[in-house]
């Protein structure tokens, strides 16, 4: 067609005219929608940004909780900055909506072998096969700003924060724009709070364009990324406030500290000194364990009175240690001089309210200090039972006098320095010392002086189901394992196994535990049923992982056969679901279990310096506490007590 005819110039002139006027409305629609947005960045009268763009999101990834509650407190900073997020939890966050996004913060907790939490798999996964997708691209996050910050403990050396680590790498690696730094914070440390309140600061800076590290503001930033189409999240969920008041993991008190500007009563920031080294305690940590009932001694040590103990005050009965050992409950002091451990067992008493470590990193207390202190607060606790039925002058005058000590608290005893020299201590004022190590420190077990009986905790038989089940922070933890089981024989004293059986666990490994008996060549081996402590978002255990005390005779009864006369079930505790082993050819003379102490004559042979073995303080054990005795190594001397259960259903 020729562009000299009229129609043709007309089609010319409609096309030209149709295009400019296309071009002007899209320019004007771009500029009206900028403009928006500056004034929208524009301090009203209350001093705030008044954002009304799309909310950015802020995301937490939780196993215990941690991160949960930092992102609420982060959420809270935000709102009364005048800076609207949505708080969402990842788990129930779709990630193919991430390319939508144009502000994004994760705070990230690091699990199991520098995994993410179950909840934030998916999550992760797609994260990962995204940025490594070639089909992807590099730019599928450009128009999204970031900003990470990782919850992890230091005591895992490599795996520290590497899920917050990743998200930062990844996010970068589909063109997100990092906005600040990766911050990190260490619930073991001490320093968590601190950090995080660092972090958050620098937030709210940046995005109310004081200035990012990189130069560009925040109000250049929020232009850069305007389009044609704003996403609108005004249908998304309100978040939650309240949070579930639960026993809580040391990961789940973080944040809860009195702030620095908050003018509390606390003098010391998260347990660190002005000068040397920083205390085991943090203030948060004493708290949560002072609120469980411990007394926290010094820095770095514990005392708590056993139910048993109050028990026995009360002539109902005595613990296995009692039926076992001849203890009197009554008289038995339970205490640490290590808070600290170097595991995490899944099946932990104490919800891992306590700090981790994988050496001694603290200020350190005196033993004698320890010693009159966990004394002192003992007899505080026990004269507490004054006036409490059942309880009479005589053996309240007994408890008020304990002549056994169960270095078994919380914690790892045995890493505390001095605790040859704590030992001394109690020794000298003709206190018995039973001590549980977690077989992570053999160095330590060989250098230990003679106690009345030192235990070792067996809680799996394979590498792999040890790990599972103590989630130990040593990487070299299975030959730490077996060497501290070795170590055991060259011990002259008495020295057990401590088996904790969990159905679903370990309770299928009899073979494999037998196999580890030959390493210490222990004089016992307790085996024992795990105790359910409620539920906690450490552990994954639930009443069906408690074995019956029928389950814990056969399994001991099995291992016993295995042994061929080498060891054979010489008592039992139903009460608390155990069963003892003993070495036949020591313990059982023409007939006699002997696996009762003679704990005068033991502080006779400690005081007279001479070497001695286990058989030169033996005493017999009573009939009653013999595997198979009717009362179930009940005491008959004491008074049965059963409670009535009567438990309504839930409404």
């Amino acid at each position: 067609m020729s562009f000299s005819s009229t129609p043709a110039r007309l089609t010319l002139l409609a096309l030209l005219s149709a295009t400019s006027i296309y071009c002007f409305y899209r320019s004007r629609r771009l500029k009206l929608l900028k403009l928006s947005v500056n004034a929208n960045l524009i301090p009203q009268s209350n001093g705030h940004p008044d954002v009304s763009l799309k909310r950015g999101k802020l995301f937490f990834v939780t196993q215990t909780g941690t991160s949960k509650t930092l992102a609420h407190q982060l959420h809270g900073l935000l709102t009364s900055s005048g800076i609207p997020f949505a708080l969402v939890d990842v788990k129930s966050y779709e990630p193919e909506d991430l390319a939508k996004e144009s502000l994004v913060l994760i705070i990230a907790s690091t699990w199991e072998d520098g995994k993410p939490p179950a909840d934030a798999k998916f999550f992760a996964n797609w994260l990962a096969e995204s940025a490594d997708d070639f089909r992807v691209g590099s730019l599928l996050l450009s128009e999204c700003r970031f900003a990470v910050f990782g919850v992890g403990s230091g005591a895992y050396g490599d795996s520290y924060n590497a899920v917050a680590r990743d998200f930062s790498r990844r996010f970068r690696g589909l063109g997100g724009n990092e906005i600040l730094p990766i911050g990190e914070g260490d619930v073991d440390g001490g320093e968590l709070d601190s950090a995080f309140e660092e972090w958050s600061r620098k937030i709210v800076k940046a995005l109310k364009g004081s200035g990012l590290e990189n130069g560009v503001s925040a109000e250049q930033s929020f232009n850069d990324g305007i389009g044609d189409e704003f996403y609108s999240d005004e249908d998304e969920e309100e978040e939650e406030d309240d949070l579930e008041s639960v026993v809580v993991d040391l990961e789940d008190i973080a944040g809860k500290a009195p702030s620095k500007k908050s003018g509390g009563a606390v003098t010391q920031t998260n347990g660190k000194l002005s000068n040397g080294p920083k205390e085991m305690v943090t203030p948060v940590i004493r708290a949560n364990l002072e609120k469980q009932g411990y007394k926290i001694l010094g820095s770095h040590s514990g005392v708590k009175i056993c139910r048993w103990t109050k028990s026995q005050l009360r002539g109902r009965g005595g613990c296995y240690k009692h039926s076992f050992y001849g203890i009197e409950s009554h008289r038995c002091m339970e205490a640490t001089p290590s808070l600290a451990c170097a595991n995490k067992c899944v099946f932990c008493w104490r919800h891992h309210t306590n700090p981790v470590g994988k050496s001694w990193q603290w200020k350190m207390d005196d033993a004698l200090e320890i010693v009159n202190s966990a004394l002192d607060q003992h007899r505080k606790m026990i004269k507490q039972m004054k006036g409490v039925p059942g309880v009479t002058q005589e053996r309240l005058a007994e408890g008020l006098s304990p002549r056994h000590c169960a270095l078994s608290l919380v914690g790892e005893p045995i890493m505390y320095p001095e605790i040859n020299t704590l030992v001394d201590e109690l020794h000298k004022r003709r206190i018995s010392t039973f001590l549980v190590t977690n077989a992570q420190f053999p160095d330590k077990i060989k250098m230990l002086k003679p106690i009345t009986q030192l235990y070792v905790s067996v809680d799996a038989a394979t590498k792999e189901s040890l790990k599972a089940v103590d989630r130990p922070l040593f990487g070299d933890f299975w030959e730490r394992f077996t060497d501290s089981l070795t170590a055991l024989r060259d011990k002259h004293q008495r020295t057990v196994y401590r088996l904790t059986l969990v159905k679903g666990w370990n309770t299928e490994e009899l073979d494999a535990y037998f196999e580890l008996f030959s390493l210490g060549q222990p004089d016992f081996v307790e085996i024992k049923g795990v105790t359910y402590c409620g539920s906690s978002a450490t552990s994954k255990l639930t009443m069906e992982n408690v074995p019956w005390h029928a389950d814990v005779k056969a399994f001991s009864e099995a291992i016993a056969l295995k042994s061929e006369g080498e060891y054979e079930v010489a008592c039992e505790h139903a009460h608390s679901c155990c069963v003892l082993l003993a070495k036949t050819d020591r313990f059982k003379v023409n007939g006699q279990w002997f696996t009762w102490i003679d704990y005068e004559k033991f502080h006779d042979l400690v005081a007279s310096g001479k070497s001695f073995d286990s058989t030169d303080y033996m005493a017999a054990t009573p009939s009653w506490a013999v595997y198979g005795a009717d009362e179930g190594g009940f005491d008959p001397d004491q008074a049965r007590y059963r409670k009535e259960r009567n438990h309504r259903p839930k409404p």
